[in-house]
């Protein structure tokens, strides 16, 4: 995944280290130690020479991402070895110069590193930010265009760690052109920190003249077993986080490093290395094909892939003419090895935006190949005229600060092409929603003897559904600071009112708090204290919940007891996919709503929203406003009544069905009143439930003057 170093049989001179230099445990001796040391000279040795079958094992790892990104949809565990073989040549590298005396120069090694990661690597984020505007949905525009930033800066990895976590990331049918960047934000971190290790060494040396490979060794051994550990926990825990949690992927670097350390001191026998170096090629190949890479790693089960690199890389050259390093070591197999950071950055993109445009979950054999092919006719293009040459090109290598300016332009160029494009998107917003009360009213449209006068041919809003989940602007404080820590961890408060009218508590799920769009007009209006405890996914309920919901909710009750809201508002009812006879009350709102009504609260429930089994949204942008595809009818996702009427002899319970501002005249459409009403493929957007405001006003000032204890009418 990493470019070749131009080194070959020598050590990288100190004006240019790099961690994925070519060179060999064993093998020639280099002049890289001092003068008249032949003992240095002897250890340097170790650790030197050229490894073209390392190089070809970068061409099979890399060539194994993209076949089984094209043709299978999956991964396979090549880019674990690219950790594993980026540790290992750094290793390497470093060890010659504590081995041999010569300064580490840190401060240069960070320099020169990214200035040879990140010209390439700008090129094709800068080409696919034009891709992702040319070509892709616009509602995944901002979200793109932030990891286009975000894998220039090598954070991406944690930016799709967090949304692969987040309940409220945009729900993407196709995946992020940028995804395959966390690999290479991870390694460099990495970058960063292991020299920071080697630095550790180089001051062990300095003051007891010993050897550094025990204190590596020692060290790379803690950050395995401390990290291994974490990785098999986290990923039992939370895999989808800890796939991409550099944390959880710093003993696969560890190892690579160790088994640097270690090669120099092992001696097989031929037909051992034979066996070894076939038995762990066809173990790399077959993993990707036997374990679900994606959906187990990287726990202990990344070991597989690894060992199987380990097990190539320690048979080294078998000398004989059926080794597998003599496939290895074949010239267009290391020349495909030079072109593996190429090929890595280039083929994803490729292939996402195919499927992109085609509108396609996966690529056919046919255009699979294309893509294939094309993507290596690029990789060996970009890394002939672009890798290459700025390689070697020598005038930043004169200064370090040279070093850094071409560091700081590539990224300027990343930065300031994403910050352009956002700071025009934010204007033509700004100036499309400063019409929006004339072109966009979204539910308003409903109103009886409502008469649009605005420009028919008005965009659609929201123009991106980056900010489009509804949220109040405080944590709770003050008389409204819960006591229960698991309370306060969900509670939020509109800005505090003086002499509230009512204080309303909001409760429940994602669902509920959509409608809060529609709830805080009315509160500002009225004068309402806005309040709410909200957990992603749980019903307001203590039955047939998980038990991270129950005790959310029992958190929440206690809450309640203590705060006594005059008004609770929740969603009564569950809608179920595409299903309209599955929509039940949810589990257990029943005995919470006596128990609230006892208490002096009112309780309003809002009936659930429609679930779909597609984003209406996402549909119109790939088909068009008026394709029948992106519209359902109504019956064949909710029941002809709301299922919480069965809750209206409850004195107190207030039911409020707002169906008929979502799914009108019997149909679920994408956009009402030039407003997008989807969120995703079951939230609504903020933009329309805010313009469902009006229409509810007066039923929800209704709702919150009824008396508690008596039954609502």
């Amino acid at each position: 995944m990493l470019p070749r170093d131009e080194t070959s049989a020598t050590a990288a001179p100190s004006s240019a280290p790099a961690p994925w230099g070519n060179v060999s445990s064993a093998g020639a001796p280099t002049a890289s130690a001092s003068p008249g040391s032949s003992d240095a000279a002897a250890r340097v040795a170790r650790f030197s020479g050229f490894r073209p079958e390392v190089q070809g094992l970068r061409a099979v790892a890399v060539l194994l991402v993209v076949v089984y990104h094209v043709f299978m949809g999956r991964v396979s565990g090549g880019v674990d070895v690219f950790l594993f073989i980026s540790a290992f040549f750094m290793t390497l590298s470093f060890v010659r110069k504590l081995e041999g005396g010569r300064p580490l120069a840190l401060g240069r090694y960070w320099l020169h590193t990214f200035k040879r990661l990140l010209p390439l690597a700008t090129v094709v984020i800068l080409a696919t930010l034009f891709l992702v505007w040319w070509l892709y949905p616009a509602q995944d525009v901002a979200d793109f265009r932030f990891q286009g930033v975000a894998s220039i800066l090598y954070f991406e990895n944690w930016t799709l760690a967090f949304n692969a976590v987040d309940y409220y990331a945009a729900d993407h049918s196709s995946a992020s052109p940028f995804q395959h960047f966390w690999s290479l934000s991870v390694q460099g971190q990495v970058f960063l920190l292991w020299p920071l290790i080697f630095g550790l060494a180089w001051l062990d040396k300095r003051r007891t003249g010993h050897s550094s490979v025990p204190v590596l060794a020692a060290c790379f051994g803690l950050v395995f077993a401390a990290s291994l550990a974490f990785s098999v926990l986290s990923t039992a825990t939370h895999q989808e986080f800890a796939y991409f949690d550099t944390r959880a992927r710093l003993w696969e670097f560890a190892l690579g490093s160790l088994v640097a350390l270690a090669i120099p001191y092992v001696k097989l026998p031929r037909a051992v290395r034979l066996v070894l170096g076939w038995g762990g090629f066809v173990s790399m190949v077959l993993v990707g094909i036997l374990v679900d890479v994606q959906g187990a790693f990287p726990g202990w089960i990344a070991l597989w892939p690894l060992l199987s690199a380990a097990a190539i890389i320690v048979a080294g050259q078998s000398g004989l003419p059926v080794g597998v390093d003599r496939f290895l070591s074949w010239a267009p197999v290391v020349k495909m090895g030079d072109a593996a950071y190429a090929l890595y950055l280039v083929h994803w993109p490729l292939l996402i935006t195919y499927l992109v445009v085609r509108e396609r979950p996966v690529a056919g054999p046919r255009s699979g190949v294309a893509l294939v092919v094309v993507s290596i006719v690029l990789a060996l293009l970009l890394t002939k005229f672009v890798e290459n040459p700025l390689k070697r090109w020598k005038w930043p290598e004169a200064r370090n600060w040279r070093l850094a300016l071409v560091i700081v332009i590539c990224m300027g160029l990343v930065l300031a092409s994403a910050g352009t494009w956002s700071a025009v998107e934010r204007h033509r917003t700004a100036q499309l929603e400063a019409r929006a009360e004339l072109n966009n009213p979204g539910a308003r449209v409903l109103e009886p003897g409502y008469e649009f006068t605005g420009d028919e041919n008005a965009p659609v809003l929201p123009a991106s559904m980056q900010d489009q989940w509804v949220g109040l602007p405080r944590a709770c404080e003050g008389e409204y600071k819960s006591a229960n820590r698991t309370a306060q961890g969900f509670c939020r408060q509109a800005e505090k009112v003086e002499n509230p009218t009512k204080v309303v508590a909001v409760v429940g799920n994602s669902h509920m708090e959509q409608y809060m769009g529609a709830v805080i007009p009315v509160a500002e209006e009225e004068n309402w204290q806005l309040i709410s405890v909200l957990q992603p996914g749980c019903g307001f309920g203590v039955e047939g919940q998980s038990s991270t919901c129950r005790d959310g909710n029992e958190a929440v009750m206690d809450y309640l007891e203590v705060l006594k809201p005059d008004v609770v508002m929740t969603t009564s009812t569950r809608s179920e996919l595409m299903d309209g006879g599955a929509e039940h009350v949810v589990s257990g709102l029943e005995e919470l709503t006596q128990d609230l009504t006892e208490q002096g609260s009112i309780v309003v429930g809002f009936r659930d929203n429609p679930r779909l089994d597609f984003d209406p949204t996402r549909c119109i942008a790939e088909k068009g406003r008026d394709d029948e595809s992106c519209r359902v009818a109504r019956q064949t996702v909710l029941g002809d009544t709301d299922p919480a009427s069965s809750l209206d002899s409850i004195p107190g319970f207030v039911g409020i069905d707002p169906t008929n501002l979502i799914c009108p005249v019997d149909v679920c459409a994408p956009v009402i009143g030039n407003v997008a009403v989807w969120l995703d493929s079951h939230h609504l957007t903020w933009d329309y439930t805010r313009s469902m405001a009006p229409l509810l006003h007066d039923t929800l000032v209704r709702a919150v003057q009824v008396t508690p204890g008596v039954a609502a009418e």
